[in-house]
C-alpha cells in the first residue's frame, strides 16, 4: 500500500466502480492494495468505509513476488472531513487525499482546492 502513486503503476486498470455518489465528497484516500482478483469489490479491511476500487483488464500482471494483483481502493476512514466535518481535517486533508472527480482508470487523480480546502475557505461563510 502507497499513498503516493505514479500513474506508471496503474497501467493495467480499466474501470473505476464507485459505490457511492462522489460529487458530495470533497475527497477520498486512495491505495494500492494487493489482492487475488482483476475484478469485483475487494476485500476491505481498514476502519471507516470503501468508497471505490478499480478492475483491472483481462491482461494485467500479477506481482512477481506475491502473486496478487495490485488494485486501487479509494476510502474515507471515520475522522475524514466527509465523517466528522469539524474533526482534523476540518482544514486540510491527508496526504493520500485527492478530489475523486480528477480520477480515471491509469490517472492517479490529483489534489484540488476543493479537496485541501485551505484555512481562508473554511472561515469563510457559504455564499459569501
Amino acid at each position: 500500500m502507497s499513498s503516493m502513486l505514479r500513474d506508471s503503476q496503474l497501467t493495467g486498470e480499466r474501470e473505476v466502480v464507485w459505490l457511492e455518489e462522489i460529487d458530495a465528497l470533497d475527497y477520498v484516500r486512495q491505495a494500492l492494495d494487493k489482492v487475488n482478483t482483476r475484478r469485483g469489490k475487494p476485500r476491505y479491511e481498514r476502519d471507516g468505509r470503501l468508497v471505490g476500487y478499480t478492475n483491472l483488464g483481462p491482461n494485467a500482471d500479477r506481482d512477481e513476488d506475491s502473486g496478487l494483483f495490485a488494485r486501487r481502493t479509494f476510502f474515507l476512514l471515520p475522522h475524514d472531513r466527509p465523517n466528522d466535518p469539524a474533526g482534523p481535517y476540518k482544514v486540510g486533508a491527508p496526504v493520500e487525499a485527492i478530489d475523486p472527480r480528477t480520477i480515471e482508470p491509469g490517472k492517479v487523480g490529483i489534489k484540488t482546492p476543493r479537496s485541501q480546502k485551505p484555512c481562508a475557505e473554511a472561515r469563510t461563510p457559504a455564499g459569501r
